[in-house]
């Protein structure tokens, strides 16, 4: 049975959106994936124009739960609610993977086998189907059949290695989001693939697997002739509270140009000749000065006159914030 239709035009207030939404024009989509992962790949293949038809389980994707996150997950999809544990629902999965360009799946391995629904069930109604499956640790490996959630992922790939004896656990969802968005392009790559070649393609996407490229093996870059981590404690690089309880962030790294324009800013002016390894070698009182002088001042004040002074600068925003800043509003976010 159609559960409900969701699609919606872009947004007339965003030439990107408007840009964006026509590049998959013609490519059609079978979206089984429930939760985030797989949900936000085809988002993200619907936001640029693919048709995605969205299965879900009888009693509906889980995330209905949460209906503003569904509904931002879902956006622009069709949805169908099958039984894939019964023949009918099997076969009616089958009969819409059979005329899809792409199919993704995000279930535990070996899911997709137990329902009739996997890379060799699909491709032997469509020889020259994509299909993307999206797991917590791969389709292969000795955490594969492993459950877990967006959280577990990161805590494999080191993302919550404690500081100062406390993991630290990011807002997003920075697994769930990932592996979406590594899915969504490498279904892109493997359709532009196929248009040269005809050839279809097996994806397999371990959220585990794009975090730990990020922690990556390299622990520190340290700079030549300091010993030092670029991003230790450097002045000017950071979280700075400011006089009205607020917060910036700051992002001066190895550019000279960009220490100098803040300490002239921030009325440092003894100071802004100073090079990297300078002030790697002082940081400790230089990093006090730079947070005095932004402690004196309120912090929307302070983040126009450093953004007017070519110093990357932002507010730290709530979320009731970001939904009301100007410059997501005028992007049509």
């Amino acid at each position: 049975m159609v559960r409900v239709s969701l699609r919606e035009p872009p947004s007339e207030g965003s030439a990107y959106r408007s840009a964006m939404s026509g590049l998959l024009d013609g490519v059609r989509v079978l979206d089984l994936g429930i939760w985030r992962p797989a949900p936000y790949a085809t988002q993200l293949l619907a936001e640029m124009g693919a048709d995605v038809v969205k299965v879900e389980p009888p009693a509906g994707d889980p995330m209905r739960s949460l209906p503003a996150m569904f509904a931002s997950l879902n956006a622009g999809k069709r949805a169908l609610a099958l039984d894939l544990r019964s023949d009918e629902g099997r076969a009616k999965a089958l009969e819409l993977a059979a005329c899809a360009d792409a199919v993704v799946e995000g279930y535990r391995p070996g899911v997709a086998a137990r329902l009739g629904v996997d890379e060799a069930a699909v491709r032997a109604v469509n020889r020259s189907v994509v299909y993307c499956s999206i797991s917590g640790y791969g389709q292969d490996g000795p955490l594969a059949s492993v459950p877990g959630h967006d959280i577990d992922y990161q805590a494999w790939a080191g993302v919550l290695e404690p500081r100062d004896g406390t993991p630290v656990v990011p807002r997003p969802p920075l697994a769930d989001l990932a592996g979406g968005a590594y899915a969504a392009m490498a279904i892109c790559a493997a359709l532009l693939r196929r248009a040269a070649t005809g050839e279809g393609e097996q994806i397999d996407v371990a959220m585990a697997d794009v975090l730990a490229t990020w922690t990556g093996a390299v622990r520190s870059y340290p700079v030549a002739g300091t010993g030092v981590a670029l991003t230790a404690d450097l002045p000017g690089y950071g979280t700075f509270a400011t006089s009205d309880g607020g917060w910036i962030a700051l992002g001066v790294l190895s550019e000279d140009h960009f220490w100098s324009a803040l300490c002239h800013a921030l009325g440092l002016d003894a100071e802004a000749a100073r090079t990297l390894p300078e002030r790697i070698a002082d940081q400790g009182r230089l990093g006090l000065l730079v947070r005095e002088r932004i402690a004196m001042r309120p912090r929307d004040e302070l983040v126009a006159d450093l953004a007017l002074a070519g110093v990357p600068v932002a507010p730290i925003l709530s979320q009731d914030e970001v939904l009301a800043a100007e410059h997501f509003r005028r992007r049509g976010l």
